[in-house]
């Protein structure tokens, strides 16, 4: 679990409701229809079944999904490295390979298949993902875009609602709150939901991208029959540098 995107959604809530003193008059039920209920089903209508559910399948992953560390890769790819020369491709197999982009690189290497064919199989893999990603991240990018205006809506009707009764005084307090609550809540849902996680999805995205391309130049390195010693050298660019000298060590 991505703990960081766990505490900034607690803590960004709590700072709100602590802001709020008194929670009661902040809750309008009228007002959660028209934003969450409306926000909804305005996604559903741009989305396939799949799609919706993928969707929200996808923002779960923004608390559970953790990528590795391109240094923790490299480690286990030299091991791998290591055994391919010592003692053929055929030694890779059975082995645990937690990464599901590496672990298809390594059958393919296992399987004795070509290096053109394992670069063309693993790119395409790598514009798949990418594609599904950009999926996932649009469902969250059109809650973004629809939530404040439904707030918008919600606040025309609590003004109409407002004008339509100004001879019922006790009427102008709830028709003014579901005005502005749903303003509210139409800028809680996009800016404190739907952005965060559009921005964590892309953040995933390039590091699993990033971590993707790291895999296919060690494997095509591994299948050319490359010195499993050289391999730190050659992947290096894909640490950051305060991070080189440990995985140098690591490594010799």
């Amino acid at each position: 679990m991505d703990i960081m995107t766990l505490i900034g959604l607690v803590g960004t809530f709590g700072l709100i409701i602590m802001a709020m003193g008194d929670i009661g008059p902040f809750i309008d039920m009228p007002s959660v229809y028209i934003v969450l209920g409306g926000t909804t089903t305005a996604v559903m209508m741009r989305s396939s079944i799949p799609e919706f559910v993928g969707g929200i399948s996808v923002g779960l992953k923004t608390l559970l999904a953790k990528v590795e560390a391109p240094e923790t890769l490299i480690e286990q790819l030299v091991e791998l490295g290591t055994i391919a020369r010592k003692d053929g491709m055929i030694a890779l197999e059975g082995q645990d390979i937690k990464n599901p982009f590496l672990a298809k690189g390594i059958r393919m290497l296992v399987d004795g298949t070509d290096g053109a064919l394992i670069k063309k199989a693993l790119e395409v893999e790598m514009t798949n993902m990418s594609n599904r990603h950009k999926l996932g991240k649009s469902f969250f990018s059109s809650a973004q875009d629809i939530a404040p205006a439904m707030g918008m809506i919600g606040t025309l009707v609590g003004l109409v609602l407002m004008l339509g009764n100004m001879s019922d005084p006790k009427s102008i307090g709830p028709a003014m709150a579901v005005a502005l609550l749903t303003t509210m809540y139409g800028a809680i849902v996009a800016n404190v939901l739907c952005l965060p996680i559009c921005q964590k999805l892309q953040t995933l995205a390039d590091k699993e991208a990033y971590n993707n391309e790291l895999c296919l130049e060690a494997v095509l390195f591994i299948q050319k029959g490359g010195n499993p010693r050289l391999l730190p050298d050659v992947l290096m660019g894909f640490v950051p540098p305060k991070k080189r000298q440990a995985l140098a060590d690591a490594t010799a």
